[in-house]
């Protein structure tokens, strides 16, 4: 893909109503992707900060004097004719009554709705920021004489505010019986993927996390819609891959060196961010990171973080 001379820093608003709904903008029909569902905002002009900018196309586009709140995260996109940074901030005070000003429809959607509107791909990733977890566990390997406490080492894993973890026991001998007992302590608070193995998913209930050689092999999604769907990925086409097959999310790096992948460089956030930017799919980071690097990792339009050490419990450090 040849990369696009024009570069447009967007600025947009999560507005949220005192009944938790969220405000989307309908793109007008004379407009780039005219029709689709977008969250309000606009072009920062040059002179003006990001919260100028963004009172500025709130006033014109909705008619409201918004009291512009936290950073939420940076969307890098590459659409054919343009490079876009989509920079989102979130609105939880306002004057006036929210309307369509320029003609268009608004409407307030709760937030477990939003994925029901057709959005532009620099739009999917704050749905996602918005829903999913910014933390992934990816599980260490358990010693074959301490299956025992490495279940109540998981099952402390949801009061670490961990709500997203991944069951990688590749060469424990009963990880199908590992699996079932995980499944069992963690309960319906939290969501559980199964590396690699779709069959045991299927069987238990719970989600997929598919290895990247898994990508070619697979001509559909592997699961129902309600069961979710990750992928480890290391590069552009096996992102693609992921998105085809209309997986949840995926998993790339290494971006930094780890001590699970010796002699192995990490590709960098500046890497990161290029290969993330020609997708729509919610990315976590992984390799050589923690907690403290979610913030990095929404900077370049990452969903968060996956880790091993850093997330599993006893090691979580804010």
């Amino acid at each position: 893909m040849t990369s696009p001379s024009r570069s447009i820093h967007v600025v947009a608003a999560v507005i949220t109503d005192v009944r938790g709904r969220i405000l989307l903008n309908r793109r007008s029909g004379d407009s780039d992707m005219a029709g689709l569902w977008e969250f309000p905002g606009g072009k920062r002009e040059p002179g003006e900060t990001s919260e100028q900018a963004l009172a500025r196309e709130l006033y014109e586009e909705l008619g409201i004097e918004a009291e512009v709140g936290e950073w939420l995260m940076d969307v890098p996109q590459v659409y054919p004719d343009k490079r876009l940074r989509l920079e989102v901030r979130r609105v939880h005070s306002w004057k006036g009554v929210a309307r369509g000003r320029e003609g268009q429809a608004i409407t307030w959607v709760a937030a477990d709705k939003l994925s029901r509107y057709s959005m532009p791909p620099a739009d999917l990733p704050v749905v996602a920021a918005l829903r999913q977890p910014d933390c992934y566990l990816v599980t260490p390997e358990p010693a074959a004489d301490a299956s025992d406490q490495w279940l109540d080492a998981l099952q402390s894993a949801p009061g670490n505010g961990i709500r997203r973890v991944q069951l990688r026991t590749p060469r424990f001998a009963g990880r199908a019986e590992l699996a079932r007992q995980a499944v069992e302590r963690l309960g319906t608070g939290i969501e559980i993927l199964l590396n690699r193995d779709i069959a045991l998913a299927r069987e238990l209930a719970v989600g997929v996390h598919l290895g990247a050689e898994q990508l070619a092999q697979l001509s559909h999604r592997p699961l129902p819609a309600h069961l979710p769907v990750g992928a480890s990925c290391h590069d552009l086409q096996q992102l693609r891959a992921a998105q085809q097959l209309g997986c949840d999310f995926a998993v790339l790096g290494p971006v930094q060196a780890t001590a699970s992948h010796p002699g192995v460089a990490g590709i960098g956030w500046p890497e990161f961010e290029r290969l993330r930017e020609q997708v729509s799919l919610p990315i976590y980071a992984i390799g050589g990171l923690g907690v403290a690097d979610v913030g990095v990792a929404r900077g370049h339009g990452g969903q968060g973080i996956a880790a091993i050490r850093a997330l599993w419990p006893g090691a979580v450090t804010g």
